[in-house]
């Protein structure tokens, strides 16, 4: 038996007896246990104080023994380390109260050092290390320029994003200069997560579905490929463009080891653009959580059907909502960790 933990052989694309599985999300926003420390402290707070990040991180850890622990944190981290304020406000989301508008906002940004100021996402990792058993992967992850960029310009949550699109038409050598910027921060940034214990960077691009198909080859893709070509000399790196499915292909060559899909793409037409070459991870819609234990332990034993075992890592196909019962949760687990091909 392979000692080499169960994501990191898929990832590689070994043989495994049944896919692995963890949940973006899993750490916070369902629990009751973590809804316990939101009470006592902000957003902030959680993700800057080492011990609690790390308690956050391993809550779903031992309630539903996954085979993979996501360091709690968030994206925006490293707008507030380039020096830009980031407000979490209850109810409204992510707020950036003096959004980038010129290329002289651009150039004001605290390049230097940036990833030296995120010490305590790095102290949480190694604190979540120290707990997790030699099979449980750890995973560290960074958000992916363009979607860092929408919330750097339009300074708040959008459904459209609109004021970052117009700043990347009208103000395009400010745009790259400022994607640059982002991704030389965020490569540094996954390094340091590397050195501290993580053995997987997932990069979120959250916002990419909103891009066309030639923005996307603009504002994301070389991006991402960067990120991807840094960090996967060191550990595999899992690329999530959520809604981007008319690019997957583009990746089917890269350096990544996986790409992440959401629950729109059927699996078998995810795995015609990617191919056998890379790992998938993915879809099920997260609103299936909301259902019932059987329910959601048939829906996600179909979906492993569908996907097969190899070269694929069972996980949602965005993260799991606040409102799901942790007993639907771990129905899910469950349906993975007990899956035999028929």
């Amino acid at each position: 038996m392979s000692t080499t933990p169960l994501l990191l052989q898929a990832l590689a694309g070994t043989e495994v007896s049944r896919p692995p599985v963890w949940m973006m999300r899993q750490a916070g926003r369902h629990l009751p246990e973590y809804m316990e420390l939101r009470e006592k402290y902000d957003f902030f707070t959680r993700v800057e104080t080492p011990e609690l990040a790390a308690e956050i991180t391993l809550q779903p850890m031992r309630r539903y023994e996954p085979d993979a622990a996501i360091i709690f944190s968030d994206i925006l981290v490293i707008p507030k380390a380039l020096g830009m304020e980031v407000q979490l406000i209850p109810g409204k989301g992510p707020v950036l109260p003096h959004p980038i508008k010129s290329l002289q906002d651009v150039l004001a940004l605290q390049r230097d050092g940036v990833a030296d100021r995120l010490q305590h996402v790095y102290d949480a990792l190694r604190l979540v290390r120290a707990e997790l058993s030699p099979d449980q992967t750890l995973i560290g992850f960074a958000g992916a320029p363009w979607t860092i960029l929408c919330y750097m310009v339009e300074g708040h949550g959008s459904k459209t994003f609109s004021e970052a699109k117009k700043f990347c038409y009208n103000q395009p050598q400010a745009a790259e200069l400022l994607l640059n910027v982002i991704t030389e921060a965020t490569i540094a940034y996954c390094k340091l997560q590397i050195e501290a214990g993580a053995q997987v960077i997932q990069v979120f691009d959250s916002w990419s579905g909103l891009l066309s198909p030639e923005d996307f080859e603009n504002y994301a893709q070389p991006y991402l490929l960067r990120i991807s070509d840094a960090i996967s000399e060191i550990v595999p790196v899992i690329l999530y463009p959520k809604g981007s499915w008319y690019a997957l292909s583009k990746f089917r060559y890269s350096s990544c080891a996986a790409l992440g899909v959401d629950w729109t793409l059927k699996p078998q037409v995810a795995r015609d653009l990617i191919g056998k070459e890379l790992t998938i991870q993915g879809n099920l819609d997260p609103s299936i959580l909301l259902t019932d234990p059987e329910t959601v332990h048939r829906k996600t034993t179909d979906m492993i059907k569908q996907f097969g075992t190899q070269r694929y890592i069972a996980n949602l196909g965005h993260g799991i909502s606040p409102d799901v019962p942790p007993v639907n949760a771990k129905a899910f687990f469950d349906a993975v960790k007990s899956y035999q091909p028929s």
